[in-house]
């Protein structure tokens, strides 16, 4: 009886043992928006180079697309298995052509501001001038036509709209442009440069319950390969407590320094990122209502046809991979 206990015992902790391989893991591909990235992905970043990937497991590797949307699009075409992409852009792709997007882990409060390096100027004087997106049907695109309920006199399809990828704020420094639809790290380096920024319209006034970026896969690549998305979430998860540490601010700084920014840029960035909650930590940062929120502001302003119904949350957004993956950090 001892026997058969102890060969019991020892076969179930050599199954353990290999099932946790990182060998066997499958890889995940994951898309990272904006080259250089964008300050959201500094989350993946920390993941990755503080080793939370590593200790759950989790076999992946990081790609630089020029936006969300781009990466978003190389998730349909099945080239990326994850993409930190857009969730208005990815919830009116989903709507209009039917694509088996699904979010699993999301970033809820979006820090869109309308910034203009000039003084004294509102709104409704960005009429003819350029204005720095990152693409366009791009996410701060899709920011700008969301911002613009707050602006009612002016109509998106008239403004002259710059693709710019992430480099609005190069743009501006250099003054090729006044006007971006920026994130707060472009705020810290266009101030820090000397260029003031003063807000024109800024999203969580106009659209308190906009969403900003999630992890989104396509639903047969996130079954397929439901472990290793567990994995990688609980990662993300891990890195989100270990930003959140002021202690940790000249380490995670340092990690974000392949966003461009000088480490000094980076902590102030981090600091206002954080007053926002920016990443999720407590949930699973896709609040039923938000969803629901964003799905019928798209289709108010026009991002999903009008012979299109918008997907609901429930198509949308699957909250089983974070319930696992947060029970795996606790």
């Amino acid at each position: 009886m001892l026997d058969k206990l102890l060969k019991y015992t020892i076969g179930a902790a050599v199954a353990a043992a290999f099932a946790a391989s990182p060998a066997l893991a499958q890889k995940v591909m994951i898309a990272l928006p904006g080259v250089p990235p964008i300050y959201a992905s500094v989350i993946a970043l920390v993941a990755e180079k503080e080793g939370f990937y590593k200790k759950y497991g989790a076999d992946v590797e990081q790609r630089n697309f020029d936006n969300g949307t781009a990466a978003a699009r190389a998730v349909v075409a099945g080239d990326i298995d994850l993409a930190w992409g857009p969730v208005p852009g990815g919830i009116a792709q989903a709507s209009n052509s039917g694509a088996p997007l699904v979010a699993i882990y999301g970033m809820p409060n979006p820090d869109w501001v309308l910034g203009t390096v000039e003084s004294g100027k509102t709104c409704k004087d960005i009429a003819g001038q350029p204005i720095g997106v990152d693409a366009i049907g791009g996410a701060r695109d899709i920011a700008l036509r969301a911002m613009l309920t707050g602006c009612p006199d002016i109509k998106f399809d008239s403004l002259n709209r710059v693709a710019l990828g992430s480099n609005t704020a190069p743009a501006m420094v250099a003054g090729q442009l006044k006007y971006g639809v920026l994130h707060l790290d472009d705020v810290a380096v266009l101030n820090a440069q000397g260029k003031k920024v003063e807000s024109l319209l800024v999203m969580k006034t106009t659209n308190p319950n906009n969403l900003y970026l999630a992890l989104l896969g396509r639903k047969d690549k996130v079954a397929a390969k439901r472990d290793a998305m567990v994995k990688v979430v609980a990662a993300h998860i891990d890195a989100a407590r270990f930003m959140g540490d002021p202690k940790n601010a000249d380490k995670v700084a340092a990690d974000a320094s392949d966003t461009g920014h000088s480490k000094e840029i980076a902590k102030e960035a981090l600091k206002q990122f954080l007053a926002i909650d920016f990443w999720a930590t407590k949930d699973d940062g896709l609040p039923k209502d938000k969803v629901n929120a964003v799905a019928a502001l798209m289709k108010k302003i026009g991002s999903i046809n009008a012979d299109k119904e918008p997907v609901t949350y429930e198509q949308f957004v699957d909250p089983s991979i974070w319930k696992d993956a947060h029970a795996m950090v606790k």
